[in-house]
């Protein structure tokens, strides 16, 4: 079984929706890259599947790839800090809109994720990206542990990547020898 097989089985038919949003995305000539867990599947040495694809544009394209998006049959909801969609698979969409993500496209990287090509954020970006998620108290306690796990994952990975954890995280990540 492939990669993208196995993401295709544990998504319910995930892969064509990514690929339909990569299409998507690549036909609209907007500045992008995935962010979260699938940035982290990159750059880890072991990905894990995720059923969330999170992502950035540029910030004056976000009406321009909503618009895009529903014409090629994702349904759109919008947020105060993103616009989710959700196509014909278990996959869920996040577009964010936040400012701390606005500048990340410009840093993005070619990737192959679970056999999907795409661009994904830069490493330091990724690990900033996991750390704001970490560290925001609100979230839920879950989603906080995951972080946690990506950011381990992360450093396992690359341990030049310690020097940049905050004091809080080094305590409860082993450091890489």
């Amino acid at each position: 079984m492939t990669a993208k097989q196995f993401y295709d089985w544990q998504t319910s038919g995930g892969t064509d929706d990514v690929m339909r949003l990569v299409d998507v995305l690549e036909r609209a000539d907007v500045a992008w890259c995935a962010i979260g867990g699938v940035a982290v599947n990159h750059w880890a040495e072991q990905p894990m599947v995720t059923q969330d694809v999170d992502l950035v544009v540029a910030a004056d394209a976000v009406d321009h790839v909503v618009n895009m998006l529903e014409a090629a049959g994702f349904q759109a909801e919008r947020f105060a800090w993103s616009v989710n969609f959700k196509g014909r698979s278990a996959v869920s969409i996040q577009l964010s809109t936040e400012a701390f993500y606005r500048d990340y496209p410009s840093r993005a990287v070619p990737a192959d994720v679970h056999g999907i090509l795409m661009r994904v954020a830069s490493l330091p970006d990724t690990l900033k990206g996991k750390i704001k998620a970490w560290s925001e108290p609100e979230r839920r306690q879950s989603k906080r542990i995951k972080d946690l796990a990506d950011i381990a994952r992360l450093v396992e990975t690359h341990p030049q990547l310690w020097p940049d954890l905050p004091d809080a995280l080094r305590g409860q990540i082993q450091k890489p020898d």
